[in-house]
């Protein structure tokens, strides 16, 4: 099965970067819609522990009750297949990439996000540079070197395995920037999506 863009990882950054691409559908634009798009989410995401009060314009709430709020308005949007099991092996295949899950399955997609933490990487068939998270205030904490998000062509990494710190929004807003460049990819110019009222 090929995907546009196939994701693993369903934390902040992962689940906003799939928001982001499935909201540029229904807008008219020719190039967004009938993209498949394929999320891996074991849903071991460090927001399970979290409590959150200091987000800007969210009510304090856990996190765990957040990525709930965020699995609904993928469902709602449509169009994200989910799929819970682990990725062991991601392979560049032509201009491609092939996707191993634990049960064997294989994927194809023109683009892959790298969202999957920072506590370890253990994806086997990418050539990556792992290095320490310099943001992290526990050491043994780990980041893809990457420029602009972007590993290489087409294979990018988001949240706190791009380096950045643990803060909901700081992953939250790297996912959003990586669908970004996607999606100006797809339409091929520059691109950003904004929510705004349906006219009445």
């Amino acid at each position: 099965m090929k995907y546009d863009v196939i994701i693993l990882g369903g934390g902040a950054s992962g689940l906003s970067c799939a928001l982001t691409l499935l909201s540029s559908r229904g807008r008219g634009w020719d190039w967004a819609d009938n993209r498949k798009y394929l999320l891996f989410d074991t849903d071991r995401s460090d927001l399970n522990r979290a409590f959150l009060k200091n987000v800007p314009g969210l009510s304090p709430m856990t996190g765990k009750e957040l990525l709930q709020r965020m699995r609904r308005q993928l469902e709602e949007w449509g169009g994200m297949e989910l799929l819970q099991e682990e990725v062991v092996r991601v392979e560049k295949k032509g201009e491609l990439y092939q996707v191993q899950s634990t049960s064997g399955k294989e994927f194809l997609g023109e683009f892959v996000v790298l969202a999957s933490g920072f506590h370890s990487f253990k994806i086997e068939g990418l050539r990556v540079e792992l290095v320490e998270n310099p943001r992290s205030p526990k050491p043994g904490r780990v980041m893809i070197k990457h420029k602009d998000y972007e590993v290489e062509r087409n294979l990018f990494v988001a949240g706190t395995l791009a380096g950045l710190s643990s803060h909901f929004t700081s992953c939250a807003g790297s996912g959003v920037e990586v669908a970004i460049e996607i999606l100006s990819r797809f339409a091929g110019k520059r691109i950003v999506i904004h929510d705004v009222p349906e006219e009445t």
